[in-house]
């Protein structure tokens, strides 16, 4: 090998050594890799730039795109805002998302969190490294950060522990004049690789060093015996003479001889160190280290410390922000129900603000009128409530208007949807039978009645259609359906006018639903009807309008009986005189029963509860405030255990703030943590309510056996009116 030669080569094992010894160097191994991989890229560039065609010349062939498509390139991405960076190498035909996969299964991460940017711009998934303009077997730098605040991103390991890849892009001359780029991954070692040596040329100098390989050691297999080298626990000695081969002597200074003194040298003792000086030394320095080590440990402890409490700050703040964002929500959705009524509940909501509004000007006038001005200050007053309940009425009724044809639309729907079923391998199956085709037939042709043209031909065709479809049975019901689409071919060939015809038009579409909903002919209905019970224990007389009506007419109760109002005559009631909202106390009762289910699945007196009984406990038993801080915003209160061992029940809860409650919950046992005068209050509470509730016979038999029997001469046959028992409980709890 030539001088020249031997240089290079010499060049490159140093290159090499030293690119392989800083990456494995903690903390700089990105910036010294980055630094060798971008110079060999850049005289990688250079060299290849007349080799390979341009974009146009390789867009064009279509096997020469596939072939560049295949080709890799060194992708180099910069994890933010930690700095770690990444090196992979990468097909440049692949997209952008695929590249989020491959990163976020290195990672452990989602890969729906994370954003790619090239220069400062975010690059869309659908993109390829060809189509952001990376050549084969280049170089790109990218920087990667997350869209979650709580997934932040870094390496799973230390970067001094990481074994992530390295690539470098090699051009080899495999023939004269041909060349080929050859990719080489670089693997930075694990431990720090020592300095072995090496030796010197002697006649052109050149210096070779020993390199420590990356590929581990063959270990023997192990044969599960234990084996032991005398060779390693045997000291060797040797005996050997000597003897000098010229005869030496010694000369000192004597009379005639004279001996120079002018090299000699003077040695002096220097200070002796005894063995408890040595110790004493040792001693000092090993107190040195241990201080110095605890107070490494101890700056441990109070970074460890201060990560706990910013996290705690945090996590603190979010839950703040957690509770007013809910509490907002609420808000809105209150306001947005109040402007705009859908349901019966939202109509409860406008007439209590009615009811606010109309005492509040009735105690405003009668505080600064009197007489006759008073008089008519309230007629004034009625006429205004009277105008308003209108209002509220119209609207209503438009409501229930869009309501019955969306539920008309719901209705026929079902009917016409085939029967699904989820087959053994996960897939959802459909069928659809005669039947179903049946109902989607009727269906279309109801939707074609109801849809309003202009067109006076196709206003036939589908008459024609719907004659036909229902003379396929004769009965009254077709009959008057045949007869209404004869009137109204005569009055259209009549030239009458369309808005005259309304009537008729919506009397046939009736009569069609009817038809539809018959079971003869159209047995889906079926399934979707309610029939009438015949047996005389599902009817309930409703003490209001005094009808006999089925059981589901009359709203749930925890009592045995259902003799009181039904649910119309208890609307009109609530719309006339009561005017109430229970929406605030029906989402208390939705978040206990959710709170329950996650504690224990089988707990069964919260959902025997009713509204009611929820707004008798927060009114009548706990007034409408938090037992801890006396907050009043029902938005904000919700029930919680009591005794967190023993199950819900209204003797065994408390009514706190949302706030209030969590920190409660982990609370172990409350004669530790509250005084005795509170807990005797809380305690009269519960009494309150095991004497309401033990009334009720559904309820009974989940109290404890020893507190049923305290309170058997309690416990009546008879169902107790609402008023007398709020009565009752009210005049022991103003006591209190």
């Amino acid at each position: 090998m030539s001088e020249h030669g031997n240089n290079e080569e010499l060049e490159v094992e140093e290159d090499e050594e030293e690119n392989t010894e800083t990456t494995s160097q903690p903390g700089g191994d990105e910036v010294h890799a980055d630094r060798s991989t971008d110079v060999l890229q850049t005289v990688e560039e250079a060299e290849t730039q007349a080799d390979w065609p341009s974009d146009a010349e390789q867009l064009r062939d279509p096997q020469r795109k596939e072939n560049v498509g295949n080709s890799t390139a060194t992708v180099k991405v910069v994890l933010v805002p930690e700095g770690h960076v990444m090196t992979v190498a990468f097909a440049i035909g692949l997209s952008i998302k695929e590249l989020k996969c491959h990163l976020a299964s290195e990672l452990r991460v989602p890969a729906e969190v994370l954003q790619i940017s090239l220069e400062g711009r975010v690059v869309e998934e659908e993109q390829s490294l060809i189509e952001l303009g990376v050549r084969p077997h280049g170089s790109t730098r990218m920087e990667m950060s997350s869209t979650d605040p709580t997934t932040p991103l870094r390496p799973l390991r230390p970067p001094e522990q990481d074994n992530m890849q390295d690539v470098i892009t090699v051009r080899v001359q495999t023939d004269e004049g041909e060349f080929q780029e050859v990719v080489v991954e670089i693997e930075r070692p694990r431990q720090w690789k020592p300095f072995l040596g090496g030796y010197r040329h002697r006649l052109t100098g050149i210096e070779y060093h020993h390199a420590a390989v990356q590929t581990l050691h063959i270990r023997r297999p192990d044969r599960g015996v234990v084996v032991f080298s005398r060779d390693t626990q045997t000291v060797q000695l040797k005996s050997q003479t000597q003897q000098c081969p010229v005869d030496v002597s010694s000369q000192t200074s004597t009379v005639g001889c004279y001996i120079s003194s002018m090299k000699d040298k003077l040695i002096s003792p220097g200070k002796y160190t005894t063995a408890d000086e040595y110790h004493e030394r040792r001693l000092r320095a090993v107190i040195c280290l241990q201080s110095f080590t605890r107070r490494w440990l101890a700056q441990q402890e109070v970074a460890g410390l201060r990560r706990e409490r910013n996290r705690r700050i945090a996590w603190l703040d979010m839950q703040d922000r957690m509770r007013a964002e809910d509490k907002e929500k609420q808000l809105r959705d209150r306001r947005q129900r109040w402007m705009n009524p859908q349901t019966r509940e939202d109509f409860n909501l406008k007439y209590q603000a009615l009811e606010k509004w109309r005492c509040e000007e009735e105690q405003r006038i009668n505080s600064s009128l009197q007489g006759a001005e008073r008089k008519v200050a309230l007629c004034e007053l009625l006429d205004q409530e009277t105008q308003l309940i209108g209002a509220i009425e119209r609207h209503r009724i438009a409501f229930q208007k869009d309501n019955y044809h969306r539920s008309v639309r719901n209705f026929l729907d079902k009917c016409a949807a085939p029967r699904q079923w989820r087959a053994a391998d996960g897939r959802l199956m459909k069928k659809e039978s005669q039947l179903t085709i049946r109902a989607k037939e009727l269906r279309d042709l109801y939707n074609n009645i109801n849809q309003s043209t202009d067109s006076q031909d196709q206003r036939l065709s589908v008459l024609m259609k719907l004659k036909h479809t229902v003379n396929e049975h004769k009965c009254q019901l077709t009959r008057e359906i045949v007869d209404l689409i004869d009137r109204e071919v005569d009055l259209m060939f009549r030239n009458l006018n369309t808005k005259d015809l309304e009537g008729l038009k919506r009397r046939i579409s009736t009569l069609f639903l009817q038809y539809i909903k018959t079971p003869e002919f159209n047995p889906e209905v079926t399934k979707l009807l309610k029939y009438p019970s015949k047996s005389k224990n599902d009817m309930a007389l409703c003490l209001a309008c005094h009808r006999y009506l089925p059981s589901t007419d009359f709203r749930p109760s925890v009592r045995t009986d259902l003799s009181g109002r039904c649910r119309h005559c208890t609307g009109l009631d609530n719309i006339a005189r009561c005017r109430e909202d229970l929406s605030c106390y029906k989402n208390i009762l939705r978040r206990l029963r959710a709170d329950e289910l996650q504690i224990n699945k089988e707990t069964k007196i919260p959902f025997l509860l009713q509204v009611e009984d929820v707004q008798y406990l927060i009114e009548g038993v706990w007034a409408s405030r938090s037992a801890l801080s006396a907050s009043s915003d029902l938005y904000n209160l919700v029930f919680v255990r009591w005794e967190n061992q023993r199950d819900w029940s209204p003797w065994n809860c408390i009514l706190l703030s949302k706030e209030e409650a969590p920190v409660h919950m982990v609370v172990e046992d409350v004669h530790e943590v509250y005084g005795p005068t509170f807990i005797h209050s809380i305690n009269l509470k519960h009494m309150q309510a095991r004497r309401h509730f033990s009334q009720i016979s559904n309820i009974v038999k989940y109290m404890d056996s020893q507190l049923t029997v305290s309170l058997g001469n309690q416990l009546v046959s008879k169902p107790i009116p609402m008023a007398t028992v709020m009565a009752t409980d009210n005049t022991p709890a103003s006591s209190h």
